[in-house]
């Protein structure tokens, strides 16, 4: 979506960055990870406390002994010290962890129209971003129903779309691979958005799928949602019919699910192995109507399959 209005983009440092994102007061989680030691580290602090000298060159240190270092994009409700979704005091971002095929995901954000212009833009490793987008009037389930749309929309990370996610900060670099990359964050507009800017794609097999070339309005996302679950499902038949392996999809799902389900793998394993069964059956239908009709029957596959349809999601 082209807005007049948009800030000239301009590259931010880490206290620019984080005093854009949150109100100065605001109590913000900061995550220090270091792989290599096997070490996390946690700290709810003021937004002020985080960008302060002091504190940043703490960061610089930890991230030079080889820790990767993360931020909360929502702020923490006062007096609690734990990130979890029951701690957020209110939704301030909506964002995207694109890492497959980034660079095209971002353009098509940049120029669908569907969507307004990112707040920022981080730069994370080579050819992979995040994404975010300054959101108000949102609460958490919409707030991560959107996450959702957004990440199957995009082909963005499914696992990275809770409202207590930690993202990257600028001018550290990413200790996660062995070529070290200098994060950078690039602010592009300055506004705050609602829900009725963003128009998704329905993360469902009975939703209209939009092919290349087609015209269709962008349909936008219902006031009510379905369960967890039933997206669960939803996701896991379209992710194994476009081709994707039955174990990254259950990894994907258990990973969406860890905080809510007491067994998070056996759940996802059992979606999944549903699904699977789920689109064999109609598999068989379809092979069954093509016998009967003969190969030049101009029969439909279900539309939960989304065979050639379905380019919107990782």
């Amino acid at each position: 979506m082209t807005d007049p209005n948009a800030l000239s983009p301009r590259i931010l440092s880490p206290s620019e960055y984080i005093l854009a994102l949150h109100a100065p007061q605001d109590r913000i989680a900061v995550l220090v990870r270091n792989d290599v030691r096997g070490q996390t580290m946690q700290r709810i602090l003021a937004a002020e406390a985080i960008a302060s000298p002091l504190f940043l060159y703490w960061l610089i240190e930890q991230n030079e002994a080889g820790a990767d270092i993360f931020l909360g994009m929502n702020p923490v409700k006062d007096h609690c010290y734990n990130r979890t979704k029951e701690n957020i005091r209110e939704i301030r971002h909506v964002y995207l962890d694109l890492d497959e095929d980034a660079s095209a995901s971002l353009h098509a954000i940049r120029t669908t129209g569907d969507i307004p212009a990112p707040n920022f833009v981080l730069d994370t490793s080579p050819e992979k971003h995040q994404v975010i987008w300054r959101v108000e009037g949102l609460d958490q389930v919409q707030a991560e129903s959107l996450l959702r749309s957004l990440a199957t929309q995009f082909r963005g990370d499914i696992a990275a779309t809770d409202v207590c996610r930690v993202l990257r900060v600028p001018g550290f670099t990413n200790r996660k691979y062995n070529e070290q990359f200098l994060v950078r964050a690039i602010q592009e507009a300055d506004q705050i958005y609602h829900l009725s800017d963003f128009a998704v794609h329905e993360d469902s097999p009975a939703a209209p799928r939009h092919r290349e070339g087609s015209h269709q309005p962008t349909q936008r996302m219902p006031s009510a949602r379905r369960s967890q679950s039933e997206a669960d499902w939803a996701y896991a038949k379209r992710a194994l019919a476009r081709g994707d392996s039955p174990e990254e999809v259950i990894r994907r799902i258990a990973d969406y699910r860890a905080d809510d389900k007491a067994d998070p793998d056996y759940y996802a394993r059992l979606t999944v192995t549903k699904a699977q069964a789920e689109l064999h059956r109609h598999q068989s239908v379809s092979e069954e109507t093509a016998e009967v009709h003969g190969p030049d029957s101009p029969s439909r596959p279900p539309r939960s399959e989304a065979p050639d349809g379905d380019r919107t999601r990782a």
